[in-house]
């Protein structure tokens, strides 16, 4: 199907929706790269106009990806609802938007359509939006998760405690850990980026957080992040595993080439379910993603890098993870140019997962080769509080000495919980107090040398 429209003098036509989504993109590097951008500002544009009228059942008639060719594809057409899509089924993709904005399309009646929209339908819709636009709408999706604490209730955001180490070194992780604990960071979950894939290195990382959650009886969870194989393996051999972690991604072909398919993820999820560990709920998965990766692993089908990326959140809500999270910029200008770009990217990511009921976070990030620095962080750091997102980072003075990159810190977390009135999870919250971490307001207490904490370290 062929969508058109006339700007002035000028006919715009676009060969498929593939191309249509593509060219109403915002400016990004990585889409110039594949050669799918708008060739100009009227160009882009036009689409845009085009965009707008397309009926929201489009989507569900003509596949980007080939149903054939694509599980992703499969996943989301098979586990499509359509009784949660009737109330909105008559829509345009700008009519769409219009309702997203409404004071009446409440965090109740978003959840209620969550099922019912597609990535392809969110990322559409995003690509109509300004920031505030992605903002105001994100902030009213409301999407509760829990294992051992809670997480994602109005009003709260929670904090992935990063205390990886170039080696490995279970004492230099300790450390960062105390750390992250004292300044209250750690709800989220504990996760590490392992150096190594060694099994005996990697149980050690396991067992040392579990041993410290037990002697303290911290409400919190734990993950190393190693391919979903060998957490597998170690589940079979025994270890203390909270949250199974695996990167994903919008298409089949990426996913191969990350070692994965969906069946793996099903018997990864089946395993963790298993160990029963969780104490409040079930949500076992941890999942990372990222604009760029389909492109990167030459996984696209020519569809454009944000729309991929909404695909991947297809996959995430199958698994009904405790955690997704976007790393934003860790891929590259090559993907992803400048802070304007990363910003952007961040809020479209946080926008469509919530969208479509994931627990969504934001490693609000960059490296050092991008042409973003530490304030365009912050921009997007406060953007996204603002926006209600679920989690961010902690890393010990941002800086993250095992990946090489920039990121948000322990301070930053202060920072935007006491700008926007943000809480703790409630249970690790509590805990926080009983340790005489926080005063009863919430705020941190000067810790003494002869803490608990410190004495076991």
């Amino acid at each position: 199907m062929i969508y058109q429209t006339t700007v002035g003098s000028l006919t715009y036509r676009f060969p498929d929706l593939k191309t249509l989504l593509a060219k109403a993109s915002p400016a990004r590097s990585g889409d110039a790269l594949a050669g799918l951008a708008a060739n100009s500002y009227e160009e882009r544009m036009a689409a845009k106009i085009a965009l707008a009228e397309v009926p929201l059942k489009r989507f569900l008639d003509e596949a980007l990806i080939p149903y054939e060719e694509d599980e992703v594809t499969r996943l989301i057409l098979d586990s499509h609802d359509a009784a949660a899509f009737a109330p909105i089924s008559h829509l345009s993709v700008g009519d769409f938007r219009d309702w997203l904005l409404l004071d009446s399309t409440d965090s109740a009646t978003l959840a209620s359509v969550a099922k019912g929209i597609t990535p392809e339908m969110a990322a559409a819709v995003s690509k109509l939006m300004r920031n505030q636009d992605l903002i105001l709408v994100a902030k009213k999706c409301r999407v509760v998760t829990r294992f051992r604490n809670t997480i994602g209730l109005p009003g709260h955001l929670s904090v992935r405690l990063q205390p990886n180490h170039p080696t490995d070194d279970v004492r230099g992780i300790a450390a960062s850990m105390l750390d992250g604990l004292l300044y209250g960071s750690g709800d989220a979950v504990v996760g590490i980026n392992p150096a190594s894939d060694s099994q005996a290195t990697l149980m050690q990382l396991w067992q040392m957080m579990d041993e410290l959650r037990q002697r303290f009886e911290i409400p919190m969870q734990s993950c190393v992040l190693t391919h979903v194989t060998s957490q597998i393996q170690a589940i079979e051999a025994g270890a203390p595993i909270d949250l199974v972690f695996q990167s994903i991604a919008g298409t089949q072909k990426t996913n191969e080439s990350f070692g994965i398919d969906l069946a793996l993820l099903r018997e990864a999820h089946a395993a963790a379910l298993s160990l029963g560990r969780g104490t409040l709920g079930d949500n076992v998965m941890y999942f990372e993603t990222g604009q760029g990766s389909a492109l990167s692993a030459g996984g696209h089908h020519g569809v454009d890098q944000q729309t991929c990326e909404a695909r991947a959140y297809a996959v995430a809500r199958e698994f009904r993870p405790l955690l997704t999270n976007s790393v934003v910029g860790f891929i590259g200008p090559e993907y992803l140019y400048d802070g304007k770009q990363i910003i952007r990217a961040g809020l479209e990511d946080h926008f469509c997962a919530k969208l479509l009921g994931v627990p969504m976070g934001c490693d609000v990030c960059y490296t050092n080769h991008a042409e973003a620095d530490q304030d365009d962080m912050d921009n997007l750091l406060t953007l996204l509080g603002a926006a209600g997102i679920t989690f961010i980072m902690g890393i010990p003075g941002a800086d993250d000495i095992m990946l090489n990159y920039q990121s948000t810190s322990f301070h930053d977390a202060l920072y935007l919980r006491s700008t926007l009135g943000l809480k703790r999870a409630p249970e690790f919250d509590a805990w926080l107090a009983k340790m005489a971490i926080t005063e009863a307001s919430g705020q941190l207490r000067p810790i003494g040398r002869g803490h608990d904490l410190l004495r076991a370290f």
